[in-house]
């Protein structure tokens, strides 16, 4: 028979997709040891600050620190109903000692606690934007010759390179990033303010003393590596703060999955791949299959990250008064499950680009393929110049055109014989010779596309230097 412990109800995120790092924040035991870090801090600063608080007591909350029983925890908050309370009465049973949470409410804790661990969720998700960043300036340089058939509206339109097109999604994730690394930098702590933000418990704890509790706070602050605090808050946080979080996962999700989708096609017409690993096997009915497996879990991270981005927004200007609890039910779902969708991803994209493969000969064929058609603009400046009239030249053109695509798509016709249909038609004024070498030059060229990714992999480079770990970083979550 299956206990109720061995049937228990996983977070897939997590277990499946995040990785332990992850994890590891966001996990109630890592939760725990960061809230018992932060009353050990506070009681330190008090300590400096004054208050009657032993240092025997310190020293016996710290060596407990890492006692974590989640059952017990558990089995008190059923009696007391209430979360946090049940955290302190565990934490001062196994110390013996009373002394943490003085002066604080229950926000004071979970508040600061809950943005520490977003802060260390952020730097973790910027390590790895960094990483994946590093590897398409990588890989769009070594593709920055390789002409491709570039397209709009899915249809060809004119060449462009791989290099190009990879940088051009790197463009969109390198903006994200940026605006990641600000995020950080501008990012706002709570602080201690007590039950509804105006810090009078903590003024009373220090008999009238402000210059004792700003001191509290700035000490805080320093102890969760946040630089800039808030400083007229209720009892929690504006929401609009979480909501800019996850707008940002969600902005920074962009650029891998439109990366991933054009790969996703770019497959189909067996251009390209997202690699199969040796053993991998890709439907069970059909041996042949070899999926885009990892670019469509990508593509739906990016719906999950979307969904949660409509469940922080929903939050945010929500609050009654100095605030409420109604948004704890939905914060303790979007908030880790969002960073365990975007950790994920991540760890995802790294694995695409380090085993993506390219096929240079299908490129060839394709670029063969449609080479006349794309270089009909300059076919059509080239007949003006020759005397054309342009409408005429213009209609002309589309007549052969669109002639040639049905003859390929019926099988009348093997090849592209477009150049042969215009040297025929008096309209354009062009010889065959010329008409054709037109087309020949036209597949060299693709404008400014080797500069761009120069451009690209300068700002990369540039953005490694200041995070160098990244370069070494290898991912490690997903089978």
């Amino acid at each position: 028979m299956t206990t109720e412990s061995e049937d228990r109800i996983s977070n897939v995120l997590a277990e499946r997709y995040a990785s332990p790092a992850m994890r590891a924040i966001w996990s109630a035991s890592g939760r725990i040891r960061l809230e018992r870090d932060y009353w050990i801090a506070v009681m330190k600063a008090q300590r400096e600050l004054g208050l009657a608080i032993p240092e025997e007591a310190i020293v016996a909350y710290e060596s407990v620190r890492d006692q974590v029983d989640l059952a017990s925890i558990q089995n008190r908050e059923r009696v007391t109903r209430h979360d946090v309370k049940a955290r302190i009465e565990e934490f001062c049973d196994l110390a013996g000692h009373e002394h943490i949470h003085k002066g604080l409410t229950s926000r004071d804790l979970t508040e600061n606690v809950e943005q520490l661990q977003i802060v260390r969720a952020l730097e973790l998700v910027r390590l790895k934007a960094v990483s994946a960043l590093d590897r398409m300036q990588r890989l769009a340089k070594t593709h920055s010759e390789r002409i491709l058939t570039a397209r709009t509206h899915n249809v060809p339109a004119q060449f462009t390179t791989l290099g190009k097109r990879i940088a051009m999604f790197g463009e969109d994730m390198l903006q994200a990033t940026e605006a990641l690394c600000q995020l950080l930098k501008s990012y706002p702590g709570r602080g201690l303010k007590g039950p509804v933000g105006t810090q009078m418990d903590l003024l009373t704890l220090f008999e009238g003393d402000v210059s004792r509790v700003e001191a509290l706070e700035n000490s805080i602050l320093r102890h969760l590596g946040i630089a800039v605090s808030l400083h007229c808050v209720g009892q929690v946080y504006p929401r609009s703060l979480d909501l800019r979080v996850i707008s940002l996962l969600v902005e920074l999700a962009a650029g891998p999955s439109g990366f991933a989708k054009t790969l996703r096609i770019m497959a189909g017409h067996e251009l390209a791949s997202e690699g199969f690993a040796e053993g991998q096997v890709g439907s069970s009915a059909m041996p042949h299959k070899m999926n885009s497996r990892s670019c469509e879990r990508l593509n739906g991270f990016a719906v999950i990250l979307r969904g949660y981005l409509s469940m922080a927004s929903e939050l945010a200007g929500d609050q009654w008064n100095e605030g409420d609890v109604s948004c704890s039910v939905v914060r303790r779902v979007c908030l880790p499950d969002a960073f365990f969708a975007m950790d994920g991803l991540l760890e995802t994209f790294i694995t695409i680009l380090d085993q993506m493969e390219i096929y240079p000969e299908m490129i060839a064929m394709e670029n063969a393929r449609y080479a006349p058609f794309l270089a009909t603009t300059t076919l059509l400046m080239e007949a003006v110049k020759a005397g054309a009239g342009r409408e005429a030249a213009h209609e002309a053109i589309k007549q052969h055109a669109v002639a040639t695509v049905r003859d390929l798509r019926h099988g009348i016709i093997t090849q592209n014989d477009l150049v042969d249909r215009l040297a025929e038609d008096g309209r354009l004024g062009l010889e065959r010779a010329q008409l054709q070498q037109i087309v020949e030059q036209a597949t060299t060229q693709v404008g400014l596309a080797h500069r761009q990714v120069e451009l690209f992999s300068e700002h990369i480079e540039q953005l490694l230097s200041r995070f160098p770990d990244a370069a070494n970083f290898k991912p490690g979550a997903l089978l």
